[in-house]
C-alpha cells in the first residue's frame, strides 16, 4: 500500500483505510507501519442531564425495528446554539451544534454517552451480534507474519500467533530457526492499546529504536533497545508525532522531529493545530533535554520535516511538507568525526512544493530519487548535489507509459528493486543501479505487494504477497544467486480446512461514471453459474493519492460467506492507481469526480444484478467516511445502509484541527473562496436534508469514531449525527435509523488491537445483518 518513507509517512499523517490497513516492512524498516468495553452505559444518568435528553423505547427489538421499517428511534436531542451564525465570503453557515468541538465539556460527554446509550445496545443487544463475533474470532485465529528484516547479525519480523493483541517482534540468529521475543507489546499494557507505530536500526544493528502509541493516538514516545540483551536504555523521547528516525553512520544518534510543549492535553483526545515541528538529532545516552535542534522554520509553522541518512553516510536527506502532496528537498552535510552541536546548514534541492520526491540510495554526490516532477506516473532520476539544477538532473528509469512506479530500493549495492501499479495489480522489476537496464521480472499472481525489505549492503531482498483470497506468501531472492528463483520463504495460511479459494470468484471490471470515464472495480463473490441480487458491501476511497489495491481481509470474507454476499472495490479518482492525472481528477474542485464514481459503482452493481438497492451497503474510512457522507446526501435512493468510519464531515473547519490543515491539497482551503463554495456545495454536515418523501429517506446509517482519534478529530462525527438526526426526527418518510457509536482508548485506526478490531468488525456485520434483505445467513 505503501513504500519508501517519505510516502508512507506523509499518507500515515493523513489516512488509513479500515480495511486495508496492511503490514509493512519495507527496511525502510525506518518506518514499519503494523497490521493489523466498552464501558456499559445507563439510561438513566444520560436522562438528568439538562441539555442532552434521550428517551429510548423499551424492550428495543433493533432487529425487528429496521426490518419492518415500524418502530422509530427517539434521538438525544441535542443543544442548538443558534448565535453561532455566520456569513463566509457571502454564504450564511449556521454552525449550532459548534459546542461539540470541545472534547473536554462536559455536555459533549453527555451527548456521547447519549448516543451510546442507543447505539450499543441496538447492535449488540442480540443472539446475532454473538455468533458473528465467534465466527470473526475463529477467522481471525491464524498465524500472521511479516517479511524478515535483517540488521546486523540478527534477521527480525512480526509475528502474531492469532489472537494476540499486537504483533511481537522476533529475533532471529538465522532464517531456519523461529527465533526469540524481541519486544513485545502486548506485555506493555494490559488492554493491548499500546502499539509499535515504527522501528529504525543504527547501521551496526546493535540499536533499534522505536515509536510506541497509547489509545490509537498519533503522538509517540521513542524508546531505544539494545539487539544483543532484548533490554530498553534509560531514555524515553515525548512530544514525537509525524516523523522518522534516522540513525548516523556512526551508530551514535538519530535524528527526529517533535513538537513544542502546548497546553492542555497531549494524548490524542484534543483538537489543537499541530503546529511549529522542529528537527533534532538525539544522542545515546543522553536525555532528551540535551538533544540538539538542528532545524526549524518559524515563520512557516504548518511544515513538518522528515529526514533520511544516506546511505554513504555523508548527507542528511530532510524532506520539507506543508500538506499531504508535494515535498521540497533539502539535504545538510554530516561530517565524519565532528559532534552535532547545532543547527545545520541545509541546503536547497528543491524549494518549491510542486512535486514528490523520495531518496532511493546514492553514489557518493549522486543522490538517487523517485519523483512525479515531470512524469506522473513517477520516474527515478539522480540529483547530483554539485549540480542540482533541474537541468542537471538525469533520468535513470524513464517514466512508464501506463504503470505507475510505486516504490523501489537498492539492494547488493548495484541493483533496482521496483514495484508498479498496473491496473491496480502489483509488477516488480529489478534493474541495475548505473544504467537503469531492466535485469528480470518477478513472477506475481494478481494481487499486491504488501511488504518488503531490502538495503544496498544486503543481496538479499523478500517481499511479501497477498490478495483478496491470499493471506500472503512470503518470499526470499537472493541478488547473489542469480541462477535462483524466488523462493517461498513462508505462506500465511488460515486454521480452517473448509476455506478454499476456488470457491470464490475474483473479477475486475470497468463500469462507466457520470462523465463516461472508465472506472475500474474488484468484485469478489462465492462461484456460480448465473447471476441473482445478493447482500452487497461497497467500500471506497477516492483520494490522498492512495491507491486501494487488492489486500485480504477477514470482515470481507466473513461478509461474503455469512451472508452469501458479494464485496467491491471501485478504485475511484482521487487515488493513485493511475498516477497523478488519476489523483488530480478527483480533488480540489474535481472532488465531486470520486462521489460520482462511487455512485455509479453502485448502479453498475444493481444495473448488472449482483445485488438490489435493499440489499446494498456502502463502507468508507477516514477520506472514505467523507465519500460516505456525501453520497447518503447526495443519493440516499441508492443504500439501504451506510457505514462510515473516522469520517471528514465538516468541510468548512476541518483545517482547524490537529493536523486538519494538510489536507488542503486535497480538499482546498476553505478560507479561499473559490474551494468555499465547492466545500460548501459537498460538506456532509452541510448538505444534510429532511426527507420529504420515500425517495429521499436516508439510509440506515452508522457513524463511527474514537474518543483518541487526533487525526480525524470525533468533532467530525459528533456534529454530523446531531445534524442527522435533528432533519430526521419529525420526518414521516425517515424510518432507517440513524446511530453514532464512539469507542473508547482507540484512535484512527492504526495499532488498534485485535479485540478492538474484532468487536468493531462485529459491530459492523451485525449493522448489516439488520439493515439489509438477507435470503440466507450461515452462523
Amino acid at each position: 500500500m505503501y513504500a519508501p518513507l517519505t510516502t508512507k509517512l506523509m499518507y500515515k499523517i493523513f489516512f488509513q483505510s479500515a480495511l486495508q490497513q496492511k503490514f509493512i516492512n519495507k527496511i525502510v524498516s525506518k518506518n514499519n507501519l503494523l497490521l493489523f468495553k466498552f464501558p456499559s452505559q445507563k439510561i438513566n444518568s444520560v436522562m438528568s442531564q439538562s441539555r442532552v435528553s434521550v428517551n429510548p423505547p423499551t424492550n428495543l427489538n433493533a432487529s425487528s425495528m429496521v426490518k419492518q421499517n415500524k418502530l422509530k428511534i427517539a434521538y438525544p436531542v441535542a443543544h442548538k446554539d443558534e448565535s453561532v451564525n455566520e456569513t463566509i465570503h457571502g454564504i450564511g453557515v449556521r454552525d449550532v451544534y459548534r459546542w461539540l468541538e470541545d472534547p473536554e465539556a462536559q455536555e459533549t460527554h453527555r451527548f456521547i454517552d447519549a448516543q451510546n446509550a442507543i447505539s450499543q445496545p441496538f447492535l449488540e443487544n442480540c443472539d446475532e451480534w454473538q455468533n458473528i463475533n465467534m465466527k470473526l474470532t475463529k477467522l481471525w485465529n491464524y498465524p500472521k507474519y511479516g517479511t524478515p528484516m535483517r540488521n546486523g547479525c540478527f534477521y527480525y519480523y512480526y509475528k502474531n500467533t492469532g489472537l494476540q493483541n499486537q504483533h511481537v517482534m522476533m529475533q532471529q540468529d538465522s532464517l531456519k530457526e523461529e527465533g526469540r521475543v524481541f519486544i513485545d507489546p502486548n506485555e506493555l499494557s494490559p488492554d493491548g492499546t499500546t502499539a509499535i507505530t515504527q522501528a529504525s536500526f543504527s547501521d551496526d544493528g546493535a540499536y533499534m529504536a522505536y515509536g510506541l502509541s497509547e489509545s490509537g493516538s498519533d503522538w509517540e514516545k521513542i524508546r531505544i533497545r539494545k539487539a544483543q540483551d532484548c533490554k530498553d536504555i534509560d531514555e524515553v523521547l515525548d512530544k514525537v508525532k509525524f516523523t522518522s528516525i534516522a540513525w548516523t553512520k556512526d551508530n551514535k544518534g538519530f535524528f527526529y522531529g517533535r513538537y513544542p510543549c502546548q497546553d492542555g492535553k497531549t494524548d490524542g483526545s484534543e483538537t489543537k493545530q499541530n503546529e511549529h515541528q522542529k528537527l533534532y538529532y538525539h544522542r545515546l545516552g543522553e536525555s532528551q533535554e540535551t538533544d540538539t535542534m538542528v532545524l526549524e522554520f518559524p515563520e512557516q509553522p504548518s511544515w513538518r520535516t522528515i529526514s533520511e541518512v544516506s546511505d554513504c553516510g555523508k548527507y542528511l536527506i530532510i524532506y520539507i511538507s506543508n500538506t499531504v502532496r508535494d515535498n521540497m528537498l533539502y539535504y545538510a552535510n554530516i561530517n565524519a568525526g565532528e559532534e552535532i552541536c547545532g543547527p545545520m546548514n541545509a541546503h536547497p534541492i528543491v524549494d518549491k512544493f510542486e512535486a514528490d520526491y523520495e531518496f532511493i540510495t546514492n553514489e557518493e554526490s549522486r543522490l538517487y530519487f523517485r519523483t512525479n516532477k515531470s512524469a506522473p506516473n513517477y520516474r527515478l532520476v539522480i540529483i547530483d548535489v554539485e549540480h542540482p539544477q533541474e537541468e542537471h538532473w538525469k533520468t535513470v528509469i524513464p517514466e512508464h507509459e501506463k504503470d505507475v512506479m510505486e516504490w523501489a530500493l537498492c539492494a547488493h549495492d548495484n541493483k533496482l528493486v521496483v514495484c508498479y501499479i498496473r491496473d491496480v495489480k502489483s509488477v516488480l522489476h529489478s534493474y541495475e543501479l548505473a544504467t537503469g537496464k531492466m535485469l528480470q521480472q518477478f513472477d506475481l499472481d494478481i494481487g499486491t505487494i504488501s511488504g518488503v525489505s531490502g538495503e544496498k549492503k544486503y543481496s538479499e531482498i523478500f517481499y511479501s504477497f497477498s490478495s483478496f483470497l491470499t493471506p500472503g506468501i512470503i518470499y526470499q531472492y537472493d541478488f547473489a544467486k542469480p541462477e535462483e528463483e524466488p523462493k517461498v520463504h513462508r505462506e500465511i495460511k488460515l486454521n480452517l480446512e473448509e476455506f478454499s479459494r476456488d470457491s470464490y470468484a475474483v473479477e475486475q471490471v470497468f463500469y462507466k461514471s457520470k462523465d463516461d470515464t472508465d472506472i475500474p472495480m474488484f468484485i469478489i463473490r462465492k462461484k456460480r453459474y448465473t447471476l441473482e441480487p445478493r447482500p452487497c458491501l461497497l467500500y471506497g476511497y477516492g483520494g490522498f493519492n492512495h491507491s486501494l489495491m487488492p489486500s485480504f481481509g477477514i470482515t470481507a470474507v466473513t461478509f461474503i460467506d455469512a451472508f452469501d454476499g458479494v464485496v467491491a472495490y471501485p478504485n475511484l479518482r482521487g487515488g493513485g492507481e493511475y498516477g497523478i492525472k488519476w489523483h488530480n481528477a478527483g480533488r480540489l474542485l474535481k472532488k465531486q469526480n470520486v462521489f460520482d464514481d462511487f455512485q455509479a459503482a453502485a448502479e453498475y452493481l444493481t444495473c448488472n444484478k449482483y445485488t438490489s438497492k435493499d440489499r446494498l451497503a456502502i463502507q468508507g474510512a477516514s477520506n472514505g467516511g467523507l465519500l460516505v457522507g456525501a453520497c447518503i446526501n447526495q443519493r440516499p435512493d441508492l443504500f439501504a445502509a451506510a457505514v462510515a468510519q473516522v469520517g471528514v464531515m465538516d468541510m468548512l473547519r476541518f483545517h482547524k484541527f490537529t493536523i486538519g490543515h494538510a489536507w488542503c491539497s486535497d480538499y482546498g482551503n476553505p478560507d479561499e473562496k473559490e474551494h468555499f463554495e465547492n466545500l460548501h456545495g459537498y460538506s456532509p454536515l452541510h448538505n444534510v436534508h429532511t426527507p420529504k418523501e420515500t425517495s429521499k429517506e436516508y439510509p440506515s446509517t452508522l457513524i463511527l469514531t474514537a474518543d483518541h482519534d487526533d487525526r480525524v478529530s470525533p468533532l467530525h462525527s459528533l456534529k454530523f449525527v446531531a445534524a442527522l438526526q435533528e432533519a430526521v426526527r419529525q420526518s414521516e418518510f425517515q424510518n432507517n435509523p440513524i446511530l453514532l457509536r464512539v469507542y473508547t482508548k482507540a484512535g484512527h485506526g492504526a495499532g488498534k488491537p485485535t479485540t478492538m478490531r474484532i468487536k468493531e468488525a462485529t459491530d459492523i456485520l451485525s449493522f448489516y445483518l439488520k439493515s439489509l434483505t438477507m435470503d440466507t445467513v450461515n452462523l
